[in-house]
């Protein structure tokens, strides 16, 4: 016959937060790189557009190919936002300001020709 373990030896009753649930990805699931999109909504949803602007810099001469779109509610979007601003606050404070302007990373190389950061 089995004893009962005497309450120190008991395991102590998990408090706090639930047990973390793995994320589980399909296998299908490709990932896009992305470097340009466009916001727009309705009064209850907020569609984002992803494409690939192949001429980032300049007057593009060839229209951006959208490929992907996310729509989502606005509360989700809110949730969105605050935690892509506070990825971002992580990253900047590690490695720096990220400049948007694309001009003002431009750099000018000797031979009178441009580079990027």
């Amino acid at each position: 016959m089995a004893t009962e373990p005497s309450p120190e030896q008991r395991p102590a009753p998990q408090q706090g937060n639930p047990p973390i649930q793995p994320t589980i990805e399909p296998a299908n699931l490709e990932p896009i790189y992305t470097n340009f999109a466009r916001v727009t909504g309705s009064p209850e949803e907020l569609i984002l557009d992803f494409g690939l602007n192949t001429e980032p810099m300049g007057n593009p001469t060839h229209p951006v190919k959208v490929d992907q779109r996310l729509v989502m509610n606005y509360y989700t979007a809110k949730r969105l936002f605050l935690t892509l601003g506070a990825s971002l606050k992580r990253h900047e404070t590690a490695f720096g300001e990220l400049q948007i302007d694309i001009m003002k990373r431009v750099v000018q190389t000797p031979a009178g020709g441009t580079t990027s950061r």
